[in-house]
């Protein structure tokens, strides 16, 4: 792909296009934003856009607030996509699941509101989030979400995570 790349940032009610945009945190020293509305995904250009493959990201130590109790929840959270024209860039999206630290929110909306904030941007021909939360209150909650189709040619394999068993 050559030329300029199209990127939207969107910076509170406004949408802001950059015609050229180098990746902001790529090889930059960067802090943790202090909320995902201020967190930016940086995507670079695919180096394979004619072939169909699966990008894995596991992070297994995210962290968001309970809006009820203030109290943290931990996650494993793993993301699995088919890259269309780009991929998403693998520091930007560290820190931006980082930024829920301090966030309030649902296990379910907080899962699908990354599920979709990816698909928006990247543009995959396929994306999948499985957000396995640990027990709290005696209870763990395991959320997924998908969009777009898996092409028939490729392997997405289980996600690996086990669904929670208690003691064993």
């Amino acid at each position: 792909m050559t030329g300029p790349v199209p990127f939207e940032l969107k910076a509170s009610l406004r949408t802001v296009t950059i015609m050229q945009h180098k990746p902001i945190h790529l090889g930059q020293s960067s802090k943790i934003p202090a909320s995902p509305e201020e967190a930016v995904l940086d995507r670079v250009p695919n180096p394979h856009p004619d072939t169909n493959y699966v990008a894995r990201f596991t992070f297994p130590e995210f962290t968001l607030m309970c809006p009820v109790t203030g109290q943290p929840d931990f996650a494993i959270v793993v993301i699995d996509y088919v890259p269309n024209l780009f991929l998403v860039e693998s520091k930007s999206l560290k820190l931006y699941l980082n930024s829920f630290r301090n966030h309030a929110a649902f296990h379910e909306d907080c899962t699908v509101g990354i599920g979709k904030r990816l698909f928006a941007h990247l543009k995959p021909r396929w994306l999948r989030i499985g957000g396995y939360f640990h027990p709290r209150g005696g209870m763990p909650i395991d959320v997924f979400w998908q969009a777009g189709r898996l092409p028939r040619d490729v392997w997405a394999p289980d996600q690996g995570v086990r669904s929670y068993r208690g003691r064993e």
